[in-house]
């Protein structure tokens, strides 16, 4: 049985810089005696306190590379490796076209042509039975039932998501009727009226169509409809985009309590650095289609390794100071930390580059 983390080197992790910078010198740092404040309390407090995470992997992911085959070809993920714990948010952040969803496609199967995976292994660690499933080799009936009962998938875009002539109801029983047919339609709508009280929608608009609810409860709908099946991996494809602010952290908020209420682990896919650094246990940072970086999101706050990195984080405007402040006040393209410019990180010196 697992058990939960208690400070060990959690996988992946660069066990060299297992520290927390806020600890330095009292409220300092020595770099400039900054002081760098809390990123965002609330949703802090919410991601860390009685973290779910356990040490036991979910997901393991080697050297995963995925190709368009057009024209000469796009070589759109290559060689990406990481792996996911029980519980755990893992967040992948990179500049549009970088292979954020690409990559997230490739973790279930969901390609199709033309792109192709040509290498690499995905391996999905069942706490139901405790078998390692061969994702990739899956096919047919067992990939149909693994896409939804093992890993789910919010979609980028309820609106587009959601058929727009089916009611709610109907959008969610469809999961229920295709994956659990032995339920009776009693108890298919007393599940459909629990989920959607689960992620706070009110069970009497469970008749409604997708342009009679606003984008926060379309997108909670969608949330509804991926844990129907209570999967242990949820991937989310920028499930706030489109939304403001305040929807926004209702939606993230919701994320993080269903999370600890059920113990899944999340891929949370968006361009939005600075918040995946309130939400995620770990970033992966994308570009070109290579990780260049996966580490803690208080490493990659304080310590970012990779050059890209520092300028994703640095091209973030500033309500009150100089470009980038929001997230590192203090920290610019020249001052490179110890060790080098990317040492550390996780993809070799040359690879940041390529692409």
């Amino acid at each position: 049985m697992s058990t939960p983390v208690t400070g060990s080197v959690p996988p992946d992790h660069h066990p060299a810089r297992d520290r927390d910078p806020r600890s330095e010198s009292g409220s300092s740092v020595a770099r400039g005696q900054i002081s760098h404040p809390q990123l965002h309390p609330g949703l802090e407090d919410e991601r860390t306190t009685g973290s779910p995470v356990l040490e036991e992997a979910v997901l393991s992911v080697r050297d995963l590379n995925i190709v368009y085959e057009v024209g000469d070809g796009v070589h759109a993920v290559k060689d990406a490796s990481f792996t996911l714990r029980r519980g755990e948010i893992l967040g992948l952040a990179g500049e549009s076209g970088c292979g954020k969803t690409t990559l997230a496609y490739g973790l279930n199967q969901l390609h199709r042509p033309p792109a192709r995976i040509i290498d690499g292994s995905v391996v999905f660690h069942d706490r139901d039975d405790g078998r390692d499933v061969d994702v990739l080799a899956l096919e047919g009936p067992q990939l149909r039932t693994f896409r939804w009962s093992k890993v789910a998938m919010v979609f980028q875009g309820a609106m587009n998501s959601l058929n727009p002539v089916l009611n709610v109801r109907t959008q969610l029983e469809d999961v229920l009727t295709t994956h659990r047919p032995q339920l009776s339609r009693e108890d298919r709508r007393r599940r459909c009226g629990e989920l959607l009280e689960l992620v706070g929608v009110e069970r009497s608009r469970i008749s409604a169509f997708p342009h009679e609810l606003s984008g926060g409860m379309r997108q909670r709908v969608m949330i509804a409809m991926a844990l129907a099946l209570d999967p242990q991996l949820m991937i989310m494809d920028e499930p706030t985009t489109a939304l403001d602010v305040v929807v926004q952290r209702e939606i993230l908020q919701e994320v993080l309590r269903l999370r600890q209420e059920l113990g899944f682990a999340v891929v949370f896919i968006t361009h939005d650095l600075p918040l995946l650094l309130e939400i995620s246990d770990r970033i992966a940072v994308m570009k070109a289609g290579r990780i260049v970086e996966l580490d803690t999101a208080e490493n990659l706050y304080f310590e970012p390794t990779s050059s890209y990195t520092r300028r994703l984080l640095g091209s973030f405007p500033s309500l009150t100071g100089e470009t980038g402040d929001f997230v590192r006040a203090g920290f610019g393209e020249a001052d490179p930390p110890a060790g080098g410019d990317d040492a550390g990180r996780t993809a070799s010196p040359d690879q940041e580059e390529a692409g």
